[in-house]
């Protein structure tokens, strides 16, 4: 029987708001449940959305309407943002907005439900970050977590919003957090145990520029202590060189390098590397998983639970782990064409390390929506690994005159296809592709530009190729 804990920080903080003004900015997946919670502690709440009143979702309205909550909505929302002492933003409204300082410089409390966890949560944290493979590191640790016994809560960018869990949380409980750019921009708290998986160009629309992008990043370990641990890519120079600010245990893991010490991926086999010797812990053909960015994933995962969980359970986790959903999901075989979704990869280095997972030809369809990111380092393996280019969304022309670039100083040729809706790409890569091909969904884009989120995109691939 779990025995209650009594969180004293959390006490304090509810007593805190009570008949407090409170904002809460952007009506998200992360803000939605503090609506309930602010409500039964009394605080004195106003909502603040860009979106029209009409494009909110009628069951929130109602919600608002029956909490007698103030409300303030459209572009010029944040104009009424005014006297607050606690404003909760959504992770896409930065810190950085003119308005949030001016209320941070009057005395207001600008945070996010993440780090209020963060700074009253008893139980020992596991935060992950990175441009790629963050999803299914922060899956697998999870898996191996579970697997070992432990109450293991998951949020974050991933899962549900964890703060109204707070009072269930206990210091025998731990918490893994997938933990995105905009959520740790502004933040002063860092996991107990922290992972960054790499640092590539990514979200250059939202942040002003790529070192914004960067610094954010690193507050997941910045305030870190001593006693604390970080994980990180050797492989990637960026990451590799935050061991010199970081204060606690550094691991890495390399998929390039004999490391002395950390977790390498080696050919077909993973290893633990300690003092020069270099221990066999599993061999990658024992995975479901496929694609050295993965055996990577498995690398850091092994890594972030080393101090809590023995090595064979760990192994056996890994072993039973499956693809998380929109990331290279194999979906079926077609006349001995095999059709993947990978509808996360929403930069270049994702469907990079997509294309890196296949030794079978490919048929690519990819493009979306512009993060004005640079497509260059994509043609090159586009023009060795791709049979035929499917492009559809913002992202197309960008992408085309990359690959067109590259295939004139080749000078080779590539039939390349420009397509008007998702649904005429899969029909040209159902007309093209032969026996033994693999058709790969892996836009390198964000969605927006013609779906809600990448998971939309996902479904709506899957969809169409289910009917073929």
């Amino acid at each position: 029987m779990k025995l209650s804990y009594y969180n004293k920080k959390l006490e304090e903080f509810n007593d805190y708001i009570r008949n407090r003004k409170v904002a809460i900015i952007g009506l998200g997946v992360s803000n939605l449940p503090l609506l309930d919670y602010l409500y039964e502690k009394k605080a004195n709440v106003t909502v603040f959305d860009d979106r029209e009143i009409e494009k909110i979702p009628k069951d929130v309205m109602d919600k608002i309407t029956n909490y007698q909550f103030q409300f303030s909505f459209g572009s010029n929302c944040l104009s009424k943002l005014n006297g607050f002492a606690i404003i909760f933003r959504s992770p896409s409204c930065l810190p950085t907005k003119p308005e949030l300082v001016l209320e941070a410089e009057r005395g207001a409390i600008v945070t996010t439900e993440i780090e209020l966890l963060m700074e009253m949560c008893p139980s020992k944290i596991i935060g992950i970050t990175g441009s790629d493979g963050k999803t299914t590191t922060t899956s697998l640790i999870y898996a191996i977590l579970k697997h070992a016994g432990y109450n293991v809560f998951l949020g974050g960018n991933i899962g549900t919003p964890l703060f109204t869990k707070l009072s269930e949380m206990t210091p025998d409980d731990i918490v893994v957090l997938e933990l995105s750019s905009f959520q740790l921009m502004g933040m002063e708290i860092s996991p107990q145990i922290s992972v960054i998986t790499n640092i590539t160009p990514n979200h250059l629309n939202i942040h002003k520029d790529f070192q914004e992008y960067i610094d954010a990043k690193k507050n997941i370990f910045k305030y870190q202590n001593e006693n604390d641990i970080l994980i990180l890519n050797y492989d990637n120079e960026i990451t590799r060189e935050c061991e010199k600010e970081a204060k606690g245990k550094v691991v890495f893991f390399s998929s390039q390098e004999k490391l002395d010490n950390g977790y390498i991926v080696d050919g077909k086999v993973i290893k633990l590397c300690q003092e020069k010797i270099r221990t066999h812990i599993l061999n990658t053909e024992e995975v479901i998983l496929r694609g050295n960015h993965n055996y990577q994933n498995i690398a850091t995962a092994l890594a972030a639970t080393e101090t809590l969980v023995d090595l064979d359970t760990e192994v056996q986790a890994i072993k039973e782990f499956k693809p998380v959903e929109h990331r290279i999901e194999f979906i079926r075989e077609i006349n001995g064409v095999k059709w993947y979704n990978d509808s996360a990869s929403s930069s270049p280095t994702r469907t990079l390390s997509g294309l890196n997972s296949f030794d079978e030809e490919i048929v690519l369809i990819a493009g979306g929506y512009d993060k004005n990111l640079d497509y260059t380092p994509l043609a090159k393996p586009i023009v060795e690994k791709v049979r035929k280019l499917i492009l559809i969304g913002q992202t197309s022309g960008k992408i085309f005159e990359a690959v067109k670039k590259e295939l004139e100083i080749e000078k080779k040729s590539l039939d390349i296809n420009m397509c008007e809706s998702l649904e005429q790409a899969v029909n040209v890569a159902k007309k093209s592709a032969t026996k033994g091909q693999v058709v790969l969904f892996s836009p390198a884009s964000a969605s927006f530009d013609m779906f809600i989120n990448f998971a939309d995109r996902g479904n709506k691939f899957k969809e169409l190729v289910n009917k073929i």
